[in-house]
């Protein structure tokens, strides 16, 4: 084997590991497809003979190119139109590759979104250490910092993240519960039903991104988001029923037909309550729904 073909080979083995890394701080599939490139690109100019853990390196560098291209989007994302949501990732559950990619925790899109609070050095440490099991002292050497100041970032970015209507690991049949349940009482037009099925401080965002009909802030209660679904339940219904589908490791349901009403729709029990809705990500965003 050739030292190309070895370098290759140690990259390919880390790629969809790198590619989680970098999805999971930028929240944008295509962003992080091109920091691994990058990546791969500074790989092969390196001189690896001199690398003891391949993996190390790797780790390290994608780490950084993501806090860089991270620091660079949020700029962008200030001239947004409307809530910015992360990217969904729509995947069949049984995919290997897709599976793989899906290390350690799923990449949840609340705590993507709950994570936007973190500075980008905040969330490098938080998803190296929370996700993948990186020790204090790896993680002193990719941030090029000490174990000390890795833990206290690490601390903050648990502070920030906690206590949100979101409750993370929810198990998949009660979000499809969940979903019916919702969808049910969205085809009624039961503003009463729908209501019941919300906890109190739930949260509702929409990413339409100027290109789609979407609410331009965050819906927060139960009263008025029961109250804009029950409007929007009583205007002319989408031209057929919603698909399952698997998006961010969770169930989620959606229209891909490529037309003007297209969206991919997912829920997260409340932290207090699971029969309850805490949170609801509706993506409208042509651009980021699936092809």
């Amino acid at each position: 084997m050739t030292a190309l073909e070895t370098d290759l080979s140690a990259f390919q083995a880390e790629r969809p590991r790198l590619i989680s890394i970098a999805y999971r701080m930028l929240g944008e599939r295509a962003a992080a497809e091109d920091v691994v490139q990058d990546v791969w690109l500074r790989w092969d100019r390196a001189d690896t003979g001199d690398v003891a853990n391949p993996q190390a390196w790797l780790t390290a560098a994608t780490t950084r190119l993501a806090i860089d291209a991270l620091r660079k989007a949020r700029v962008r994302r200030e001239a947004y139109t409307g809530p910015w949501l992360p990217e969904p990732w729509l995947h069949d559950p049984a995919d290997d590759l897709l599976a793989r990619i899906e290390t350690a925790q799923q990449a949840e899109l609340a705590l993507l979104w709950a994570m936007e609070a973190l500075t980008p050095r905040e969330r490098a440490a938080f998803i190296l250490h929370e996700a993948f099991d990186t020790g204090y002292e790896a993680l002193a050497g990719v941030l090029d910092t000490s174990e000390a100041a890795c833990r206290q970032l690490v601390s903050r970015a648990r502070r920030k993240t906690r206590g949100g209507p979101a409750r993370a690991g929810s198990a998949p049949e009660a979000i499809m519960e969940l979903l019916a349940g919702i969808m049910t009482a969205y085809a009624r037009g039961d503003i009463g039903q729908i209501a019941a099925l919300l906890s109190e401080d739930v949260v509702a965002i929409s990413d339409g991104g100027g290109k789609a009909r979407a609410a331009l802030r965050p819906l927060m209660g139960a009263a008025e988001t029961a109250q804009v679904m029950h409007a929007l339940a009583t205007r002319k219904p989408p031209d057929r029923v919603p698909d399952l589908v698997w998006m961010n490791g969770r169930p989620a349901i959606g229209i891909l037909d490529g037309g003007a009403s297209d969206f991919l729709m997912t829920v997260t029990p409340a932290a207090d309550n699971p029969s309850r809705i805490g949170w609801i990500y509706v993506m409208r965003n042509p651009l980021k729904l699936p092809l």
